[in-house]
């Protein structure tokens, strides 16, 4: 360590709280004392231009102080008599930077979690085992005012008791300054039992708490449109986003009342996202979108099956004439779990098509279902066993429908009357509700498309799946005079989640195709390491099968998705085509291709040599459908069109790509398929060329992206071709194009040197296009 270092800090009672930086080799275990006094607390890891760091924060005793520069005098001045080194050579030369600890290096948890202005429950980590040290705090904080949570239970570690408390930014750091005992702060794992289990006055209070920090957007144009069995619109968090008038049933002699919950639960979801995460995150939360209902389910007994479409048609309908110029994204975890189709297009699945395709009335429509839950808690016990197997429900196998699963991040469970009991999922793996198509024939879409929060199921010490509540997400019960919240959980809530993605970013991004929806919330999806290890079995491309029709393409990530509409990294576009046209022989041929050429600057990408790179593709487009049988039997004889994207090669010129490309359609009924070469840069290759989504990963230098910055999007046959005679051959196709670029590596800036060469930024409906 070059020159003299020195440390400040704010005095605590008998002590100072000081944070070490250095590199990944620094020897944290010589920061403690224990005859001293001096206790390591936390250590965190972090990566910057110099490589792998760690930053150790340590509790120093008043006159303690000089322990760590009589360190660095001796390293300055003496040998270490067994090696002839300087002493403590190891952990001087690895260390960067001390200084004080504040907050921020006491919280060990993600940072968005820490409390603001408004108190939220905190778990304390003390850096004891002594239960004097735990009174000793306890009084500390009656005199700070700091209360702790009503129902707490200390959690001991060897070296450690946690504690849960009720604490704003400003009690947390009047906790520093006043204890000697801190070891790190983390937002408190409150199972969602918190709030059920409240009596319904203090739910009542918890509801007006979340109530006085959110902003409505009272002048909204996106709406989240359920399809269920109608929403209690009079439940205190959903008044403010639901209007009487926004209010339909299919039969008006069925009320527009929830007969049965799950509509309202849905609704309270897909307003504000999981109502747990709301409630105990302190900050304001603005809600830019109303909620519709149309209930399509009746009070009693089921609706024949072969009106499911017609009934879901008719929902959706309602609520367009009562409010035509709205945005909405059609939100439905209604299917029925009796069929089982293998992926096939049944009546009801080819309606959600040509609904969404805009068909009939050049409308198209954003529409989120559920793929079906697994219900039998036997089926839980063998997760993931039974999640290849089971497959999803009619009608999630619509071609244009986003269809949702489920994974998991809840794996805390608190309630005592679940003791010994173990989750079934790990924390971000597939939820054990979740169904997929896995065993669907190949040529099927790929379904789920992704996968959103649905929660838990626990074993018990025998092996008994169980029903736990501290598993689930919460949401807004039916019946507010009995409660206001209650779980919720399967594809259904993952579906209302979904729905709420989508709509706060049409609020934000009102110009967006629905298929440009589509393809922000695909591309913004990954795989979590959980789901990696559970279904991966290695990098080869065959592996990616079941890893893409068991969890889509992943958890999308709202930020990577509203980033993609303001990032000079990505380009975004909306355009249509002609798919086919008919030809001087007088037959119908392809008809347009259209290239891109991306707008990164060879130059910069050139001069980072063999940096890694990873480039992402998504394209979006809807399909018309012809669902008669032989649609089942001709590969092409379903879908109107297809479209797919390639890119040229790192030694292929434009010219060439153009005529190669060019070549390949127009001599042959192109099949879809990677045209590009080398195909080893593609993570899925021919894989995604399923359904009417497409997204691929492509890994590779930054000199051979330099060199591959052109994109065809390429027309594939469908029945607007083999079946002239029904006169959609001359039909445009629309589509919606999203390519983003970045490195792997922390280490690396990819971004200032590619984007300070592009003058703008790209925006919607501007791209590099011939046709």
């Amino acid at each position: 360590m070059a020159g003299e270092r020195l440390a400040v800090a704010h005095s605590s009672r008998d002590g100072v709280y000081v944070e070490f930086v250095g590199t990944a080799s620094l020897p944290v275990q010589s920061l403690e004392s224990r005859g001293s006094g001096i206790r390591l607390l936390n250590v965190r890891s972090f990566q910057d231009g110099d490589g792998d760091q760690v930053i150790a924060t340590a509790y120093v005793p008043k006159g303690k102080r000089s322990y760590f520069l009589n360190k660095i005098k001796a390293y300055e001045s003496e040998d270490d008599k067994r090696s002839g080194r300087p002493k403590n050579e190891s952990l001087v030369t690895n260390l960067n930077d001390i200084r004080v600890a504040f907050l921020n290096d006491l919280w060990t948890d993600d940072p968005d979690l820490m409390p603001g202005i408004h108190p939220m429950f905190i778990e304390v980590w003390l850096s004891t085992e002594d239960q004097e040290t735990v009174r000793a705090f306890r009084a500390t904080m009656a005199k700070l005012g700091i209360s702790e949570h009503p129902r707490s239970a200390l959690i001991k570690f060897p070296e450690r008791i946690v504690l849960l408390i009720h604490a704003n930014h400003d009690d947390l750091v009047r906790l520093i300054d006043h204890s000697d005992h801190l070891a790190e702060f983390r937002s408190a794992r409150e199972a969602s039992t918190f709030f059920t289990e409240l009596d319904n006055a203090e739910q009542t209070e918890w509801v007006k708490e979340l109530l006085d920090r959110t902003e409505f957007e009272d002048s909204a144009n996106v709406a989240v449109c359920i399809l269920d069995s109608g929403v209690n619109a009079g439940h205190p968090l959903l008044t403010p986003i639901t209007s009487l008038t926004d209010l339909h049933a299919f039969d008006p002699a069925w009320g527009v009342a929830d007969h049965d919950g799950h509509g309202t639960g849905m609704a309270g979801i897909a307003g504000y996202g999981d109502l747990h995460l709301a409630l105990v995150n302190s900050e304001r939360l603005h809600v830019g979108h109303r909620l519709e209902s149309a209930k399509i389910l009746p009070p009693g007994g089921k609706n024949p099956p072969e009106l499911y479409g017609h009934v879901t048609a008719q929902g959706i309908a309602l609520a367009e004439m009562a409010a035509p110029n709205r945005k909405r994204v059609i939100c439905m975890a209604v299917t029925d779990e009796e069929t089982r189709d293998e992926g096939r297009p049944t009546s009801w699945s080819a309606e959600l098509d040509q609904l969404t395709s805009g068909a009939l009335d050049d409308h198209r429509r954003l529409v989120l279902v559920s793929g079906g839950n697994i219900g039998e808690r036997a089926e839980w016990a063998n997760y993931p066993a039974s999640n290849l197997t089971k497959s999803v429900h009619d009608p999630g196998q619509s071609w244009n429908a986003l269809t949702i699963g489920a994974y998991t991040t809840k794996v805390h469970i608190h309630s005592p009357d679940w003791d010994g009991h173990s989750p079934i999922a790990s924390a971000g793996g597939l939820s054990p509700f979740s169904t997929t198509s896995l065993t669907w024939q190949s040529k099927w879409p790929v379904k789920p498309d992704v996968v959103f929060e649905g929660g838990n199921a626990a074993l018990s010490p025998t092996g008994r799946a169980d029903d736990v509540d501290d598993l689930k997400p919460l949401s807004t019960a039916r019946n507010i005079l009995v409660r206001h919240f209650m779980s919720f959980d399967g594809t259904s809530a993952a579906t209302a989640e979904g729905a709420n993605f989508a709509a706060s970013i049409w609020a934000r991004y009102p110009d967006l195709w629905p298929e440009t929806l589509r393809a922000l919330i695909v591309h913004s999806a990954e795989w979590t390491p959980a789901m990696r290890t559970q279904f991966l079995s290695s990098e080869a491309k065959g592996s990616y099968r079941q890893l893409l029709r068991v969890c889509g393409y992943g958890v999308p990530n709202f930020e990577r998705a509203t980033s993609c509409l303001t990032n000079r990294l990505t380009i975004v576009a909306q355009d249509e085509l002609r798919p086919f046209a008919r030809n001087e022989k007088g037959t119908i041929a392809t008809g347009d291709l259209h290239f891109y050429r991306l707008p990164w600057p060879k130059e910069a990408l050139s001069e980072l040599g063999e940096t890694p790179v990873e480039m992402r593709i998504t394209l979006s487009y809807f399909v018309e459908p012809n669902p008669g049988e032989r649609g089942w039997r001709e590969r092409y004889s379903y879908a109107s069109h297809g479209l797919r994207f390639t890119l040229n090669s790192p030694n292929e010129s434009e010219n060439e790509f153009h005529e190669r490309i060019n070549k390949e359609v127009r001599d042959k009924d192109f099949e879809g398929g990677d045209t590009s070469a080398p195909n080893e840069h593609w993570h899925l290759g021919q894989q995604r060329d399923k359904g009417s989504v497409h997204s691929d990963l492509w890994k590779g230098t930054a000199a051979e992206l330099a060199a591959s910055n052109l994109v065809a999007i390429l027309p594939v046959t469908g029945w607007w071709k083999l079946r002239p005679h029904v006169g959609r051959w001359s039909k445009t196709a629309r589509y919606a194009l999203v390519v983003s670029i970045h490195s792997p590596s922390e280490r690396v800036d990819i971004y200032t040197p590619v984007a300070n060469q592009i003058a703008t930024p790209i925006e919607i409906n501007t791209s590099t296009k011939e046709s």
